[in-house]
């Protein structure tokens, strides 16, 4: 089992950055993806970036190479960090986590969400 912790949002201005952060918890060695999505009031939750146990990324064609997904291994946290911030990046950005558990079981575990605000 795995448990997540969202932190980082707020509100910024156009044009400005923010670090998103989610802490994982538990069995973390089953992680095999990462996923930051996000979310809107009225609309569907959309896939933003996906990090792979090897370290590979993919990132939705919205945030065409202004959002950067990581990791620091040794605090067994992923990061997004998010520049050039655009007022439709507004929404309730959320961490899922995809695992691989005994009896080759399959999880997934979603943070609480965290509020980012782009406005003048």
């Amino acid at each position: 089992q795995v448990q997540l912790v969202e932190s980082g949002g707020g509100l910024v201005q156009p044009g400005g950055s923010l670090r998103l952060s989610c802490a994982a918890a538990g069995s973390i060695s089953g992680i095999y993806d990462m996923n930051w999505y996000r979310q809107t009031p009225g609309k569907q939750r959309e896939l933003v970036a996906t990090m792979a146990a090897g370290g590979s990324t993919k990132y939705a064609d919205f945030v065409k190479g202004r959002f950067t997904i990581s990791r620091d291994s040794t605090k067994s946290t992923w990061y997004l960090q998010m520049t050039s911030l655009k007022p439709e990046d507004t929404a309730v950005y959320y961490c899922k986590a995809d695992t691989i558990e005994a009896l080759n079981r399959f999880g997934t575990y979603w943070g609480q969400g965290t509020q980012v605000t782009v406005s003048s």
